[in-house]
């Protein structure tokens, strides 16, 4: 779903991503510093039950995320090497911010259930993930699906973010239990899509 609006910012961090070309830096450093920025931004405050700060800060460095494909394309310098650093990365920082609060229930949060159901969409996270990038990889499709990356970063941060803001922890609770969920749904429609392709013949695909 906000797969949509990433043209539309990136358009808007244009004048930012020409200028840190000008300036030498590389779209690969910028991946590195937008990973290790919103990896900071979750494992430190997060812990900490500070999760309107950590969001604020992952929010900063998520734009990074939006300028490097489009540096990495104005400066002609795309290539399967950057492609395959994006992608991992992605994961990194993703894994980042469910773990977050994964030690945040553990810890001050004193959740255990809300603790194993943030593990749950950490793990069906990098399963979703995973999943599509082995289809690609046996040359058949695994897009889509109820719950894509970005529609859960989203979700999750804006909970994370209000539930600490104003008090309402029933905001995240709610939130990460639809993400459980749709993110297993997701898994499961991504394998159909594998299996139904997988049993047809070559030629009807």
């Amino acid at each position: 779903m906000l797969e949509r609006f990433r043209q539309y910012w990136t358009s808007l961090l244009a004048p930012v991503a020409d200028a840190l070309l000008r300036a030498g830096v590389s779209p690969d450093l910028v991946t590195l510093v937008g990973t290790l920025g919103v990896s900071a931004g979750a494992l430190i405050f997060f812990p900490l039950g500070m999760l309107w700060v950590g969001v604020l800060v992952i929010g900063v460095f998520v734009f990074a995320d939006l300028i490097d494909g489009y540096m990495a394309r104005s400066s002609g310098r795309s290539s399967q090497w950057g492609a395959w650093l994006d992608s991992t990365l992605d994961r990194v920082g993703d894994a980042a911010i469910f773990g977050g609060l994964v030690l945040w229930f553990a810890g001050g949060g004193d959740d255990p259930v809300l603790m194993s159901v943030a593990l749950w969409c950490l793990v069906m996270g990098s399963v979703t993930s995973y999943a599509r990038a082995r289809a690609e990889g046996l040359g058949m499709q695994a897009k889509g699906g109820i719950a894509e990356r970005a529609d859960r970063l989203a979700a999750v941060l804006l909970a994370a973010f209000f539930a600490d803001a104003l008090n309402l922890e029933v905001l995240l609770a709610v939130t990460l239990w639809v993400l459980a969920v749709a993110s297993t749904v997701t898994v499961g429609q991504r394998a159909l899509a594998v299996r139904r392709q997988a049993v047809e013949p070559a030629g009807m695909r």
